[in-house]
């Protein structure tokens, strides 16, 4: 929770400074601010005991694998080895919540047409134990450290309320094809238009099962232009105040 509020605030002091790096411009998500606040408490909850149940379930030895010893020197392969696994959940399990039988419990999030940093946690319960419950069962199935799985969730914790900051910050090469990464604008889209860009870390997926915006890779390219566009204009015009105060 801690992190969420600090999150929440210093990304909103960010936006307020950029506001042309706005990405749906004629949509504005904030009045839903204290609805989705007090609807992310209690998704923030089960999400926490998730990761409780998992860690839990290793400590007592009820898992099929004792953890790995933690070491730097494999740390990050884990770590990444961790995303990709709960990206892959995370993929199928959010094009479950978006199939008929599934859906009314995953509504509640896409009420947030145009998302804020408020809008990650701002999910239904139900839904939350399906995108969420990858940590209490992948103790069971590979032995991660603790460490990994704790450093996983403060990440993933980061990196979904920067995805859905609705503003964009990283619109770059490496967002686009041939890459695999993304940027903010991929599941920006995925709430402005419901039935692309499922993915949370990787457009593999996306890619792979064809449900990947069509217009993602020029939207950000053209967002990168744009980019470039500013960062000249702000160089240009620091560039005549130096001048005029010499």
């Amino acid at each position: 929770m801690l992190v969420y509020f600090i999150l929440g605030y210093g990304i909103t002091w960010l936006n307020d400074r950029n506001p042309e790096r706005r990405i749906q411009k004629g949509r504005r998500g904030e009045k839903r601010k204290a609805i989705e606040i007090r609807q992310s408490m209690a998704s923030i909850l089960v999400t926490c005991t998730s990761v409780a149940i998992g860690l839990f379930a290793q400590y007592q030895g009820w898992t099929f694998f004792s953890p790995w010893s933690f070491s730097w020197l494999t740390a990050v392969p884990l770590f990444l080895f961790c995303m990709v696994l709960f990206d892959a959940w995370f993929y199928f399990a959010h094009r479950l919540l978006h199939t008929k039988a599934f859906y009314k419990y995953h509504l509640l999030h896409h009420r947030s047409v145009a998302p804020t940093v408020w809008s990650n946690d701002s999910i239904g319960l139900v839904d939350t134990a399906l995108s969420q419950g990858y940590y209490a069962v992948i103790t069971f199935l590979v032995p991660f450290p603790p460490i990994i799985l704790l450093a996983h969730r403060l990440f993933d914790q980061i990196n979904g309320t920067f995805g859905h900051a609705g503003f964009e910050y990283f619109a770059s090469r490496t967002a686009r094809h041939p890459w695999p990464m993304l940027c903010t604008t991929y599941h920006d889209q995925h709430h402005a238009e419901f039935k692309y860009n499922y993915a949370n870390y990787f457009s593999f997926w996306d890619r792979v099962m064809g449900t990947i915006a069509p217009n993602y890779d020029r939207r950000v390219q053209d967002l990168e232009n744009d980019a470039k566009s500013i960062r000249l204009r702000k160089s240009a015009f620091h560039g005549r105040n130096n001048s005029q105060h010499i």
